[in-house]
């Protein structure tokens, strides 16, 4: 087991040296740049996923500056010692919707920034996992604190080719209220999970105010929590097509009928349906083309950033 880290304590890197100031969260410190006048983020576990995270970076960062790129990494001594050095931003997606709401022209921006990231994931096979509010960082404009200039995916701790096991064999990944009907029913998955996460996360910017359209009204540790979630798919955005029967086998398609047939019809909140006093008719007809219960239904993000909703109006 790697020792654990110290404020105070100085790291060399293959091209720098830095200063520990301050631990964040588990596996993750803030640290300053001894050789430059700047921030940088240090993630250290050990853990296979510091190391995925890393050859994932390495594989991508270079085509698209909207992934939060690798600027150094500081190997210790013990097998699986490695530290990830990143670049820091001002603060990630959760924080800012928590102190203030976006513009309609700020969650485009932020939206296309996210896909432009994914665009580059998925047309070489690769699934994020895990797109979601804390996951999307931000800077903004050093004389207009309110200006957001660059938007970049982070932790890519879990980025995993669609091809792997991890992903045929339908492992849960991710948060629950983002992860998509496959992903929370054991089925395999593929990038279009991403569209799914990507377009939950989108309701919750258009709406704001805290507001998540899959919350199940249940404590996380209930046992109905991840089935309420599902409910709430079929409320929302429902039924479960025919389709279903090509991809989900005996036993998924068994609890899918039940699910519906449990779920009263007065409860029932079709998204189509809610009006141009809740959301404009263009976000409406976005969030549409997104949120198909099919995985197969799913536009790619590239087609995405094709669509006529990323022209100003």
């Amino acid at each position: 087991m790697p020792a654990a880290l110290k404020i105070g304590q100085i790291l060399k890197g293959k091209v720098g040296c830095y200063s520990i100031c301050k631990q964040l969260g588990a596996s993750v410190w803030l640290a300053s740049d001894c050789n430059h006048e700047r921030n940088v983020i240090l993630k250290y576990a050990d853990h296979w996923r510091i190391r995925n995270e890393r050859d994932v970076l390495l594989r991508f960062q270079e085509q698209t500056p909207h992934v939060r790129p690798l600027l150094d990494e500081v190997e210790g001594d013990e097998q699986n010692d490695l530290k990830l050095v990143l670049k820091h931003l001002d603060e990630d997606l959760l924080h800012t919707l928590g102190h203030r709401e976006l513009t309609r022209a700020e969650v485009k921006h932020i939206g296309k920034g996210v896909l432009e990231a994914l665009r580059v994931l998925h047309e070489d096979g690769f699934v994020h996992t895990d797109v979601k509010p804390s996951n999307i960082l931000l800077n903004f404009d050093e004389t207009d604190s309110q200006r957001i200039t660059d938007v970049q995916l982070a932790d890519l701790e879990a980025t995993v080719s669609q091809d792997s096991e991890y992903a045929k064999d339908g492992e849960t990944a991710g948060t629950a209220i983002f992860r998509s009907p496959e992903m929370s029913l054991g089925m395999p998955w593929t990038t279009s999970t991403d569209i799914w996460s990507l377009g939950a996360t989108l309701i919750s910017l258009i709406y704001g105010g805290g507001f998540h359209i899959f919350s199940p009204g249940v404590p996380i540790e209930d046992d109905q929590y991840d089935i309420e979630i599902l409910k709430r798919h079929h409320q929302f955005f429902g039924p479960f097509p025919h389709s279903y029967n090509e991809i989900a086998d005996e036993r998924r398609l068994s609890a899918l009928i039940w699910l519906m047939d449990s779920t009263p019809t007065e409860t029932l909140k079709p998204f189509s349906r809610i009006t141009n006093r809740e959301i404009s008719e263009e976000d409406k007809g976005f969030i549409l083309r997104i949120m198909k219960l099919d995985y197969r239904d799913r536009p790619t993000a590239r087609q995405l950033l094709d669509d006529e909703w990323f022209i100003p109006s």
